[in-house]
């Protein structure tokens, strides 16, 4: 293995239960629920599912934009002390250690990464970052990481990648990328399909005894 390489909502920080608990406070208001399955199927994509369900909700009293903005200020107010998930901060800094090159690979917009990874001083980690901007189909399609990996210089088979949803953990996959999931309080209610292997934390067990259980796989 010569690299490894990151999502990044929900994966590094807990963005994506944020969002969920932000829909459904703002939504609330106007007493329409926010069903899980809804949003579940958006996780790691673009969300057109949730705002077909907003404005089917709301019958045009109020427009989708207008509820974005209020889910975006409620979510800006709810992340404004995020931390790192646990064991990210270690496993980043292990990768350094071994010499690993380091990715990252996300359907979010550079501002939005940059904005938090420098915030939490990850910026420095990271050899390459491919997002959202840099392509035509977000995840679940592999075109992010297929960037990445090119800019990476490495191969396929030279990767280990890190999800948190089944929309990454497919794009990782159809990029023929070794995938290991690492679920949030949110996507750990999914049921995942393409994956190598599933840990629950990043805590509690090293990068390199992973990827060793990645290649005992594989």
């Amino acid at each position: 293995m010569k690299a490894v390489v990151f999502d990044f909502d929900g994966l590094i920080i807990d963005t994506e239960t944020v969002w969920y608990d932000s829909f459904k406070e703002v939504l609330g208001r106007y007493n329409v629920e926010f069903p899980l399955e809804i949003f579940l199927p958006c996780v790691g994509t673009k969300g057109t599912i949730i705002d077909q369900y907003i404005e089917e909700s709301l019958s045009n009293k109020v427009s989708v934009q207008e509820i974005r903005q209020l889910v975006r200020e409620c979510h800006r107010e709810k992340t404004a002390d995020i931390e790192t998930r646990e064991g990210v901060h270690d496993y980043l800094t292990q990768a350094k250690e071994l010499g690993l090159k380091i990715g990252l690979a996300t359907s979010s917009d550079r501002e939005w990464i940059d904005h938090f990874l420098k915030k939490l001083d990850l910026l420095h980690f990271f050899d390459v970052i491919k997002t959202g901007d840099d392509v035509k189909k977000v995840k679940p399609d592999p075109e992010v990481y297929l960037q990445c990996l090119d800019a990476l210089n490495v191969r396929s088979n030279e990767v280990v990648a890190f999800e948190d949803s089944n929309n990454g953990a497919k794009a990782a996959k159809a990029a023929g990328v070794t995938c290991v999931i690492v679920p949030n309080p949110i996507t750990a209610k999914l049921t995942f399909h393409d994956y190598d292997l599933r840990i629950e934390s990043m805590a509690g067990q090293s990068l390199i005894d992973v990827i060793n259980k990645t290649i005992t796989i594989v």
